[in-house]
């Protein structure tokens, strides 16, 4: 049963950086795709970004392309984002989970969500 549990998030004023991660027990992490996701106040849970299970190919949402990056260390079992130049349409609740691709779109494949790390962009 694989769990998740993301970290890093704060409060930063617009255009800063953040570092988020998420540790990943149980499963195969090194086998997986991965992503992070995000759900602001009022809106939708969308993607963010994926990065394939070793590290060689990344996806990006429009919005944060540029801006964000993702990583992972399959040794520490553990998938990263750095954001750069935030805005306050940043501002959410972001999320990792395991990732499929389906329709020519990531899909988040863990049923259970982490608690998810709070980020907020001040103005």
């Amino acid at each position: 049963q694989v769990q998740l549990k993301e970290s890093g998030g704060g409060l930063v004023q617009a255009g800063g950086s953040l570092g988020l991660s998420c540790a990943v027990s149980g499963g195969t992490f090194d086998s997986y795709a991965m992503g992070w996701f995000r759900r602001a106040p009022g809106k939708e849970r969308e993607f963010v970004a994926a990065i394939t299970w070793n590290g060689e190919i990344t996806y990006y949402a429009e919005s944060v392309k540029g801006r964000f990056t993702i990583s992972r260390d399959n040794a520490q079992n553990t998938v990263y984002l750095r954001m750069n130049s935030l805005e306050p349409e940043d501002t959410a609740v972001y999320y990792c989970n395991v990732v499929v691709r389906r329709d020519n779109s990531w899909s988040p494949y863990v049923e259970e969500w982490g608690q998810g790390t709070r980020v907020t962009v001040s103005t």
